[in-house]
């Protein structure tokens, strides 16, 4: 790869500061199923620039929420919404599932609510003099399930195979689901009443957590004067389908992960466990999470190779909803997120990053 056929880093004002792009020298021995990064990584960049331009023209003005959420669609993950009401949650998920020609889902989720609604289940046939297994919603490419906080834990519960390993069980038969399969799923943290707080094992299982919170007000205004007359959502046409969104996944998972990296992931993840202010630090699950992650923000940032700041870019939106805080650091006011953005600091930073060619390259923002 030179620099004349390098792909460009994401605009700046669509995926933020995150990772600042590394123009690399691949050499194609280390890649022998990947002969042209280049033209993957490409490819890879202009078809999320359009899902991102298309997602923008119903959540204005937030660049960085639509990057995290295309960093979980990329890295297999699911994202789960979390805020107030009124700014957005279940736009951006229907306009995330619109901007993809897949199968899309929405499911409602109310106290009354059953397993049996999510998943599907068997109906005795009279002709057949038999049962037969009726899909429920679940079976989609792009599950969108709305105040999922709303359904009791029970019926929270029936996500936890489906998001996991990608199958449903129903009467001791196993289901397959389709690929790609990403469950965004929307939630109120204020109103409480009627609602059910989601288990930690239902937590652990979305990829990445985001709030859009309120808009500036020349985005607000910018809002205002393009959506008071129309209704944008009824515009949005998809830009991408479920094939190529498979093989953006591929060139995702091809990335390369050095070893200091997979062992500075390891090492942010596991010092959780060891704050004093938590209950219960992050799983060896995030772990997981965030290296896939960190490799997806890589590749939207124009790099075939992860540097520490790819991890930095998306250690909070993956760690922080999985922490569980001490009655005392809750009665401090510390947060979750401020805890992960210190670990930050202090755990130590691989200084240079071996690129694809073997060659060690120095990230931006790693001299602490």
């Amino acid at each position: 790869m030179t620099p004349s056929t390098q792909p460009a880093a994401l605009p700046d004002h669509v995926f933020g500061q995150g990772a600042q792009a590394v123009k690399p020298t691949v050499n194609s021995a280390a890649h022998p199923s990947q002969t042209r990064p280049d033209d993957v990584l490409g490819e890879l960049h202009t078809a999320v620039q359009r899902i991102a331009a298309n997602v923008e023209k119903v959540l204005v003005g937030k660049p960085d929420v639509v990057r995290i959420a295309l960093v979980a669609l990329l890295a297999e993950g699911h994202l789960l919404v979390e805020d107030v009401p009124g700014v957005g949650k279940t736009s951006l998920a229907k306009a995330l599932a619109r901007s993809i020609d897949c199968t899309v889902s929405r499911i409602q989720f109310t106290p009354d609510l059953l397993p049996s609604d999510i998943t599907g289940s068997s109906i005795y046939n009279r002709q057949g003099n038999e049962f037969e297994f009726r899909p429920g919603p679940v079976f989609a490419n792009i599950v969108v399930g709305d105040e999922i906080n709303r359904a009791s834990p029970k019926t929270q519960s029936a996500l936890l195979e489906c998001m996991e390993e990608h199958q449903v069980t129903v009467d001791g038969k196993t289901y397959p689901l389709g690929a790609p399969f990403m469950v965004i799923a929307t939630q109120n943290p204020i109103e409480m009443e009627g609602t059910y707080a989601l288990p930690e094992a239902q937590r652990d299982r979305f990829t990445v957590r985001v709030s859009i919170g309120y808009p500036d007000p020349a985005a607000e205004l910018a809002m205002v004067d393009e959506h008071a007359g129309t209704n944008p959502m009824d515009e949005l046409r998809p830009v991408s389908d479920a094939a190529q969104i498979l093989k953006l996944v591929q060139t995702v998972r091809r990335v390369h992960l050095s070893q200091e990296i997979r062992r500075y992931a390891v090492e942010l993840v596991s010092a959780t466990r060891r704050l004093p202010e938590l209950r219960l630090g992050a799983s060896p699950r995030s772990t997981l999470h965030l290296v896939r992650a960190a490799r997806a923000q890589a590749a939207l940032a124009g790099r075939d190779f992860v540097v520490p700041d790819d991890v930095h870019a998306v250690a909070v939106p993956v760690l922080a909803h999985r922490l569980v805080l001490t009655a005392e650091a809750q009665a401090a006011r510390r947060s979750s997120a401020d805890l992960i953005r210190s670990l930050i600091q202090r755990v130590p930073v691989p200084q240079a990053t071996p690129s694809p060619n073997g060659q060690y390259t120095k990230s931006a923002g790693t001299n602490r």
